[in-house]
């Protein structure tokens, strides 16, 4: 098995058409899709991000890093939410993928996320993250 992150990426039209969306039957639908990703044994982790207004944004192109407030960037930069599936292979997880009930117009970035076993087990600070992994159940 292997973890994927299921990024999800707004557009304008995703996001104008998700505020006229009823917030009830929005969480209706994606609590029935969330259900499925439960019984099936693959959802990890998953949480949706507050509106980008709402956030800021630290720069680090300076000298020093900058903080600025949101909005900030164009739509389809933006994450909106995410979801990390424990899966068999890429293609499983873009199977999921496709299932998702996003807006139209949504774009849903895949990436594989190693483990700390593909990283050098003589290193001082994978030894202290594995422990803290083992510690807290991560492991």
């Amino acid at each position: 098995m292997a973890r994927y992150m299921l990024i999800m990426r707004g557009t304008d039209e995703s996001m104008a058409a998700m505020g006229e969306a009823p917030f009830d039957q929005m969480l209706e639908t994606m609590g029935r899709f969330n259900e499925e990703l439960i019984q099936a044994g693959v959802l990890v982790a998953a949480e949706g991000l507050d509106d980008p207004a709402n956030g800021v944004v630290v720069d680090f192109s300076g000298e020093k890093p900058v903080v600025t407030d949101g909005p900030y960037g164009e739509t389809k930069e933006l994450f909106g939410g995410y979801y990390i599936l424990d899966v068999a292979t890429k293609e499983e997880a873009v199977e999921w993928a496709k299932r998702i009930p996003a807006m139209s117009g949504s774009k849903c970035e895949i990436r594989r996320v190693p483990t700390i076993d593909e990283f050098p087990q003589d290193n001082e600070w994978i030894i202290k993250e594995r422990a803290w992994r083992e510690r807290t159940g991560q492991l």
